[in-house]
Protein backbone atom coordinates (compact mmCIF):
# COMPACT_ATOMS: atom_id res chain seq x y z
CA UNK A 1 0.00 0.00 0.00
CA UNK A 2 1.73 3.38 -1.05
CA UNK A 3 1.23 6.87 0.77
CA UNK A 4 0.09 9.17 -2.56
CA UNK A 5 -0.95 12.75 -2.08
CA UNK A 6 -1.67 14.81 -5.36
CA UNK A 7 -0.69 18.58 -5.13
CA UNK A 8 -3.58 21.33 -5.02
CA UNK A 9 -3.75 24.16 -6.79
CA UNK A 10 -2.42 27.47 -5.26
CA UNK A 11 -0.84 24.87 -2.71
CA UNK A 12 2.85 26.05 -2.08
CA UNK A 13 5.79 22.34 -2.28
CA UNK A 14 6.24 22.97 1.87
CA UNK A 15 2.88 22.37 2.84
CA UNK A 16 2.88 19.69 0.22
CA UNK A 17 5.26 17.83 2.13
CA UNK A 18 4.39 18.47 5.03
CA UNK A 19 0.63 16.93 3.82
CA UNK A 20 3.00 14.19 2.38
CA UNK A 21 4.95 13.45 5.90
CA UNK A 22 1.19 13.32 7.99
CA UNK A 23 0.01 10.86 5.50
CA UNK A 24 2.95 8.48 5.87
CA UNK A 25 2.90 9.16 9.59
CA UNK A 26 -0.72 8.00 9.73
CA UNK A 27 -0.07 4.96 7.80
CA UNK A 28 2.41 3.88 10.27
CA UNK A 29 4.88 2.62 7.72
CA UNK A 30 7.75 3.87 9.26
CA UNK A 31 6.68 2.54 12.79
CA UNK A 32 6.15 -1.54 11.59
CA UNK A 33 9.63 -0.53 9.26
CA UNK A 34 11.51 0.34 12.81
CA UNK A 35 9.86 -2.07 14.82
CA UNK A 36 10.90 -5.13 12.01
CA UNK A 37 14.21 -3.57 12.31
CA UNK A 38 15.74 -6.18 14.58
CA UNK A 39 14.65 -9.48 15.54
CA UNK A 40 13.37 -9.97 19.16
CA UNK A 41 13.30 -12.99 20.50
CA UNK A 42 10.15 -14.28 22.29
CA UNK A 43 9.67 -14.12 25.92
CA UNK A 44 9.89 -17.64 27.77
CA UNK A 45 6.41 -18.87 29.27
CA UNK A 46 8.17 -19.08 32.61
CA UNK A 47 9.71 -15.98 32.98
CA UNK A 48 6.06 -14.40 31.59
CA UNK A 49 4.62 -16.49 34.89
CA UNK A 50 7.50 -15.15 37.23
CA UNK A 51 6.79 -11.18 36.34
CA UNK A 52 2.90 -12.16 36.55
CA UNK A 53 3.46 -13.52 39.96
CA UNK A 54 5.85 -10.43 40.96
CA UNK A 55 2.99 -8.17 39.87
CA UNK A 56 0.22 -9.58 42.14
CA UNK A 57 2.62 -9.32 45.00
CA UNK A 58 3.29 -5.87 44.31
CA UNK A 59 -0.38 -4.89 43.82
CA UNK A 60 -0.92 -6.78 46.69
CA UNK A 61 1.18 -4.94 49.11
CA UNK A 62 0.26 -1.53 47.47
CA UNK A 63 -3.23 -2.05 48.24
CA UNK A 64 -2.31 -3.59 52.08
CA UNK A 65 -0.88 -0.32 52.46
CA UNK A 66 -3.76 1.92 51.45
CA UNK A 67 -5.03 1.17 54.82
CA UNK A 68 -2.34 1.52 57.08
Amino acid sequence: MRVHVVKNKKESDERLIARFNKAVQKSKKIHKIREGRYHKKDSKKRYVREAAIMREGYRAKREKQKFY
